[in-house]
């Protein structure tokens, strides 16, 4: 087994922790363990690192630390915590007055950055690590049929020469992660567009513009269902067709975050998880495994 240091941020564990539960019941699979260490929040690669940086990294800095201590690479699930410790990682090794700065700082708390780890976002390692034939190999239950629209998210993205995920412009580890369990993963409206999160605390009308033009060139293109692999773009897709439908029509785009399609596809049964969706997916699931027991588990 390959171990890695877990990191599940704030918002998987707080707002959606069946991501978790998806994500613990397929890695083990593929040969993957995940330890617990006592992490503290990445933090916010946005708000947090404008207010103060030097706070920002030393705070990433010593969660990078603990992973240090223990000679484990870091793995998350939470693109946003993926891009915070990916940059404070590099910055830290590239520049060597911020790293005497940071390491002042963790000197008060016992701790020294030394940049000895890796840290990984979940996709990647299943796509690099892993690899597309040996998902694909252990599909028990293939999504044949099913359209997908894909949702990178900027987290994975960008900025591309410190992250260096996939082509920001054409990205394509997603799509091909989605159609390694047998679906189709399709073009549509504004598909490298984001999310709209980011404007929430500051505009939620036009946050929700963005989500939901994102929502309707899918449903155009004919998807059944809309993937990511990013904790905050899924609550802006899934919660947001609630609070979309106060503005404009009404909208049922099932959306999944891509390990709860993963364990689908490995024949699983994550009916709790789903159930927690704020858009119901009993008519997808109901598509994909129509002699399912745990379809009739839905209202």
């Amino acid at each position: 087994m390959t171990k890695y240091a877990y990191f599940a941020g704030c918002t998987i564990p707080y707002r959606v922790p069946f991501f978790e539960t998806a994500l613990r019941r397929v890695l083990p699979e593929f040969g993957l363990e995940l330890i617990d260490l006592p992490f503290a929040c990445c933090p916010d690669p946005g708000g947090a690192q404008a207010f103060d940086s030097i706070t920002w990294h030393t705070l990433a800095a010593r969660n990078l630390c603990l992973a240090e201590e223990q000679g484990l690479d870091i793995l998350t699930a939470c693109s946003g915590c993926f891009e915070t410790l990916k940059i404070v990682n590099v910055h830290l090794q590239e520049d060597s007055e911020l790293k005497k700065i940071v390491n002042a700082n963790l000197k008060e708390v016992g701790r020294e950055f030394k940049g000895t780890v890796k840290v990984r976002h979940f996709a990647d390692v299943l796509y690099s690590d892993i690899g597309l034939e040996k998902i694909s190999a252990r599909v028990t239950n293939p999504l044949k049929g099913m359209k997908f629209a894909t949702h990178s998210g900027c987290h994975f993205l960008k900025p591309p020469e410190i992250l260096q995920m996939d082509n920001p412009e054409r990205p394509e580890k997603l799509d091909n992660l989605v159609e390694a369990l047998g679906a189709e993963s399709i073009n549509y409206l504004n598909k490298l567009a984001c999310c709209g999160a980011g404007t929430r605390s500051t505009d939620q009308d036009a946050a929700i513009g963005i989500a939901h033009e994102k929502i309707v060139g899918a449903e155009k293109a004919g998807a059944d269902a809309l993937v990511t692999i990013c904790p905050t773009c899924f609550i802006q897709y899934d919660v947001g067709q609630k609070l979309m439908a106060k503005q404009f029509e009404k909208t049922k785009m099932p959306v999944f975050y891509y390990a709860e399609l993963l364990a689908l596809s490995m024949g699983m049964d994550l009916s709790e998880g789903f159930k927690m969706h704020s858009i119901k997916v009993k008519d997808f699931l109901a598509k994909v495994s129509p002699s399912s027991e745990s379809v009739d588990t839905f209202a």
